[in-house]
């Protein structure tokens, strides 16, 4: 299992070469049966000008790790996995250190799939509660 999940996490991010995911500094860490996990630091350039995390910043921290999970549990080879709907409640603030997205599937249809992305800080205090609805599409 361990060179499966060395080597999933990473296809997943080399595949941020050139990115958001990139500029964001979005790193994937941990990777199990059920979940895909990913960091990113909280620095000025992921604040609003008050000097905290930026909501937009954590939604595209947690969009970014339910598609990758997408890819990853849903045979990225036959189908791609396009985002239909996002939507974050933020309930904590964070000025520094480092925020964890964490994927799991709550709904895995044939065609559409609802994620939950736990975003927490550095202590496991949830920051973010963020729900994200992809759909899979057949590569032809």
């Amino acid at each position: 299992m361990n060179d499966y999940k060395e080597k999933i996490l990473k296809i997943c991010n080399e595949s941020s070469k050139d990115t958001l995911m990139q500029t964001l500094e979005i790193e994937y860490i941990d990777v199990g049966e059920d979940f895909l996990l990913a960091k990113m630091p909280v620095t000025p350039k992921v604040h609003q000008p008050d000097g905290v995390l930026h909501g937009g910043a954590t939604a595209a921290l947690a969009e970014s790790v339910g598609s990758a999970a997408s890819y990853v549990f849903l045979d990225g080879n036959k189908f791609f996995v396009k985002g239909l709907e996002i939507s974050a409640n933020h309930v904590k603030s964070v000025k520094e250190g480092f925020v964890y997205a964490r994927a799991t599937i709550l709904h895995k249809g044939r065609t559409t799939q609802l994620w939950e992305i736990r975003v927490t800080n550095e202590d496991d205090q949830l920051v973010s509660l963020c729900k994200l609805t992809t759909i899979a599409l057949p590569r032809k």
